[in-house]
């Protein structure tokens, strides 16, 4: 009864938040509820379970009753609200759904949880996409002799790739083909609209493809680099064997380092794969995710810094580059991602004899400058130095360097030139997609997945 009574005022106190008027004093209000609802949450779940409170349910139905109190003015009163929230000074970090319940309180996101589905209804976000011609040679059931085997039938991994009607398939002329591959508890289409997707269609950089990987990437890590293998064979042989580009995000860079690893026919096709806060060693942030014996996600258990996944990964040259690998990620402040900082982040990869690796911590790279201040996990998408390192990355052999950028311009941008306030928040808008991706994924489990013999 203790346990239900605790989660009863939490959600309770979720219900507040959607209701409090936009005061300023209010606004506090709402964030003291918030981050002792969330404490409360904490203490209760793995009881809560046990005797059948139904928590999700009422955390989603509450996140409905939430709506934005203020907009910000700008991208650096945006900015500078999700800084208040995710890294609050002198105070505890708040864990996921105390970050999602201000942020859409805050307006700091492109939806409220009530106005998700319309972003989520979108076609360019389908799962199931009609790609009815084949590539040569066949990308299935294997593109090499030494490749792992598929466990997803070729229509599943095909129909998870969205080919957008502007895509050119490597004509002469076009600019080089690039398959952008989501995070946890996102699509491609959410997890780069606000970002490279503006940024690069239609333009002479790249020509974007994404990956709309079922279950939101919220299934085994071994299942989702299954679609990246795939989609690179299938791009290629689409775009007459010109090589691609790989875009990830967060678990998307597992993805592609366990694709490249285990689908060894990948390497030679691809130039360059670019990371943005990437996750090579997991993470080992605990603010955001609930204390341990409470069941997951299987990708979320795999993503823990010493999880069996990462260790099988990491294992036998798979914590150095496959192919040239350009990393950029924030050590101020990623709220998933921990640590973050330094030649011990988790996104830094070390180079190899045959692909060379750089890593860029954009407060290192802009000290004292705009496109070095408060990035977050998601955010760093429309950091301008990572954009800047893409191009120079493309326009080169290797990984992108920053001798090679005009760091006193990129720098003095908080966005990636062309990007805006409404991109800001659309990007933004992926942690309130994850957290509801992941309140809603069943089944959870308790422990990862078996890791596969192929491995």
């Amino acid at each position: 009864m203790k346990t239900q009574s605790l989660l009863y005022a939490s959600v309770l106190a979720l219900a507040q938040l959607g209701q409090c008027s936009p005061t300023p004093t209010r606004e506090l209000e709402r964030r003291d509820l918030i981050s002792d609802a969330i404490h409360n949450l904490e203490d209760g779940l793995s009881a809560a379970a046990n005797e059948g409170f139904d928590v999700v349910g009422k955390i989603l139905t509450n996140l409905d009753n939430i709506v934005p109190t203020a907009r910000p003015a700008s991208v650096q009163d945006a900015m500078n609200g999700c800084q208040e929230i995710l890294a609050p000074t002198g105070q505890p970090k708040p864990n996921l759904v105390a970050a999602i319940g201000q942020l859409v309180a805050g307006g700091l996101t492109s939806d409220s949880k009530s106005s998700l589905g319309g972003s989520l209804d979108k076609d360019e976000n389908s799962f199931v996409n009609n790609n009815a011609r084949s590539p040569w040679p066949p990308a299935y059931p294997r593109a090499g002799l030494h490749d792992a085997p598929y466990s997803i039938s070729e229509s599943a991994l095909r129909a998870a790739i969205h080919i957008p009607s502007s895509f050119r398939y490597g004509a002469r002329g076009a600019p080089q083909p690039i398959i952008m591959v989501p995070g946890t508890g996102s699509t491609g289409y959410l997890t780069f609209q606000g970002n490279y997707i503006p940024l690069l269609q239609g333009s002479n950089i790249a020509d974007p493809v994404w990956l709309n990987i079922p279950e939101y990437a919220l299934n085994d890590i071994q299942l989702n680099a299954e679609y990246v293998a795939y989609a690179i064979n299938y791009i290629w042989g689409m775009c007459n064997h010109r090589k691609v580009a790989v875009l990830t995000w967060s678990q998307g860079s597992l993805m592609g380092q366990w694709a490249y690893k285990y689908w060894p026919s990948t390497r030679s096709r691809v130039t360059d794969q670019i990371s943005i806060s990437p996750d090579y060693h997991g993470t080992v942030a605990a603010n955001l995710i609930s204390p341990p014996g409470i069941a997951y996600p299987p990708s979320i258990l795999q993503q823990q810094y010493n999880s069996q996944f990462v260790a099988t990964l990491r294992s036998g040259g798979g914590d150095q580059a496959y192919v040239p690998t350009t990393n950029v990620y924030s050590g101020f402040f990623d709220e998933i991602v921990e640590p973050q900082q330094g030649d011990g982040a988790s996104g830094f990869l070390s180079s190899s004899r045959t692909a060379e690796a750089s890593n860029t911590e954009v407060q290192k790279a802009c000290p004292f400058s705009l496109a070095g201040g408060f990035y977050d996990h998601e955010t760093t998408l429309a950091n301008p130095v990572g954009y800047a390192l893409l191009v120079d990355a493309l326009k080169h052999d290797g990984p992108g360097k920053l001798e090679r950028i005009n760091l006193d311009s990129v720098c003095n941008n908080l966005l990636s030139p062309g990007l805006g306030l409404g991109d800001f928040l659309a990007t933004q808008n992926n942690l309130l997609v994850a957290g509801v991706q992941t309140f809603l994924y069943h089944p959870l489990v308790l422990v990862e997945p078996e890791i596969k013999g192929y491995a």
